[in-house]
């Protein structure tokens, strides 16, 4: 066999072992996110606190703060910057102490934005896998798992997935987009099936009204 011909035939064998590696990396990451999704769907609730980090070196801007939602199915109830926000099935309630103001809008079905109510399931549809690194945070063992949107219009370019081995729970998230800004989304404490109050997805118009709020609806 001639040497260019071997060579050839080496390309492309090593090649064919890299696509199967890359699809056997790919399954393996799939199954982990299934494995954290079958967990997440047997809560009746979760209530996560967490940090959220924004940052953007050429913009030169930074934006630390934290927060906690509340998930029970589709419903959600979030605290995050000052302002609450709760999905009751129907409708987005977004209030805003500050300014004394309440917006109210239909559900988005934009499905390109991680609404609080898919924070924990997103990443089931629209997305390539990979397998990516193994991190020891204070003894506890979180893989990553790197997904890539398949739209190519999507202003994301990458979200790397931190999952803890043990426990199956999200850990972290790290939204790169294609702007240069990095969010970084880490979960401080992951509760599960809590009591709580029957009225908490139930947004009281009346209250608001009485309060002064200026109502918008959108």
């Amino acid at each position: 066999m001639k040497p260019k011909h071997l060579l050839r035939v080496l390309t492309v064998l090593f090649c064919f072992s890299l696509h199967v590696g890359n699809a056997q990396e790919a399954a393996k990451a799939r199954a982990l996110l299934d494995e954290v999704y079958e967990k997440v769907r047997g809560y009746d609730n979760i209530v996560v606190d967490f940090k959220f980090d924004l940052y953007n070196s050429e913009a030169n801007v930074r934006q630390e703060t934290r927060g906690n939602v509340t998930l029970k199915g589709d419903l959600y109830y979030l605290n995050y910057m000052g302002a609450e926000q709760l999905y009751d099935g129907k409708k987005v309630y977004t209030i805003v102490p500050e300014n004394e103001e309440v917006t109210i809008e239909d559900k988005s079905e934009d499905s390109g934005s991680v609404s609080p109510s898919r924070m924990l399931t997103f990443y089931r549809q629209g997305h390539n896998y990979a397998w990516d690194i193994l991190q020891n945070v204070q003894g506890r063992k979180i893989q990553y798992v790197r997904l890539t949107p398949i739209d190519s219009n999507s202003e994301v370019a990458s979200i790397l997935l931190g999952i803890d081995a043990e426990t199956r729970h999200i850990y972290k998230l790290i939204e790169t987009g294609k702007n240069g800004t990095k969010t970084t989304i880490t979960v401080n404490s992951f509760k599960t099936n809590q009591p709580l109050s029957k009225t908490l997805f139930t947004f009281d118009e009346k209250k608001y009204r009485e309060e002064g709020y200026y109502i918008i609806r959108n």
